[in-house]
């Protein structure tokens, strides 16, 4: 790619939330908000498929869909796998799916 300020400009952007998030509380933080940020889009979700019944089963498709690349991009050997926004895909994933399973008890109860 050619040296352009708007790729210079990213990548010094880059860099800068590289250095800012290297900081162990940051990244926490930020996986902690990823993981909360993925149970609340578990429950608004699954209150919008429920409105309209007739999307249920296309929305349980795109949900095992995204589960199942996301997988792929965790666990695959090629990609670093301490790389933040790996583990904050993760943990939105793992929020997600953990809210899913609550939904599930609270309309089986």
């Amino acid at each position: 790619m050619q040296n352009t300020r708007i790729n210079r400009l990213i990548d010094v952007l880059g860099e800068q939330f590289a250095r800012w998030a290297s900081n162990p509380w940051r990244r926490i933080s930020l996986l902690v908000i990823s993981l909360l940020f993925g149970n609340f889009l578990g429950t608004a979700i699954s209150t919008i498929a429920g409105q309209a019944a007739n999307w249920d089963i296309i929305v349980a498709g795109v949900l095992v869909l995204f589960t199942e690349l996301a997988n792929r991009l965790v666990y695959s050997r090629r990609l670093v796998a301490g790389a933040l926004w790996v583990s904050m895909l993760n943990a939105l994933k793992i929020g997600v799916t953990y809210n899913l399973f609550v939904e599930a008890f609270k309309l089986g109860s």
